[in-house]
């Protein structure tokens, strides 16, 4: 199955891959700052905290002495990278934001309207898979790399984990909307066969049934998107038009 996706598609997704991209740098320099600390003593320091340069001047090291010059020039640099990363992630933000506001198609729409889904999953969800066509739910699920890989040998003949040979930024999101979804979703017919797939299995796996959540509500969610099917016991945060 392979469709080209066309430009404007394709330019749609460079706003949250972008996004990761930011954020990952921004984590980067976060531990950075903290390992530099942490080897003069230092622990508990917050570089995403507003008075982050009021507390960086406040610091001492684990014996008692101010922080080196030098290091405190270097966390200094790194505190300037992490506020320009801070505004151009809300920079981002604000144009992803306008981006789904501007869509021409109902599903992100339809995604902001479900208690769970907030504007960041809702673009990732849109632009690197719910925006394609479909035939069938295999397909779907196969997108995201979340079908079961068949594996046969002699007379067995069983199913190992997912392929994971699909969209790798889809599938890591519908990971997390699957945990988030448990919480904020919990009378819904998906968070339901998910608890009780867990006490069957006495509390074990966990991380496998969450895999199979996220492809059941990837497979929901296009239903809900392309034929107007509600998920079952799901909760609106608005009417969904």
């Amino acid at each position: 199955m392979l469709r080209v996706p066309t430009p404007e598609e394709e330019d749609r997704r460079r706003l949250v891959r972008e996004r990761k991209a930011l954020t990952n740098e921004r984590i980067r320099h976060v531990n950075r700052i903290k390992g530099l600390l942490f080897s003069q003593g230092v622990s508990g320091y917050e570089p995403l905290q507003g008075d982050r340069r009021k507390c960086l001047d406040a610091l001492i090291t684990g014996d008692g002495r101010p922080l080196p010059p030098a290091l405190k020039a270097q966390i200094s640099r790194e505190l300037d990278r992490i506020e320009l990363l801070i505004q151009q992630i809300k920079d981002v933000e604000e144009a992803r934001d306008a981006l789904l506001v501007a869509a021409d198609e109902p599903t992100p729409a339809l995604l902001l309207s479900l208690k769970g889904i907030g504007p960041e999953f809702a673009a990732v969800l849109w632009s690197e898979g719910l925006s394609r066509k479909f035939d069938n739910r295999r397909q779907v699920a196969a997108y995201a790399g979340l079908v079961p890989t068949p594996w046969q040998s002699g007379q067995i003949n069983c199913e190992q984990g997912v392929s994971k040979s699909g969209n790798p930024r889809l599938r890591s999101t519908l990971v997390q909307v699957a945990w988030l979804w448990v919480r904020h979703q919990p009378n819904s017919a998906l968070s339901q066969w998910f608890r009780a797939r867990v006490i069957q299995n006495g509390g074990r796996y966990k991380k496998t049934a969450i895999i199979a959540l996220a492809r059941k509500l990837l497979v929901a969610l296009w239903k809900y998107v392309n034929a107007g099917v509600v998920i079952e016991g799901a909760l609106l945060t608005k009417p969904s038009a």
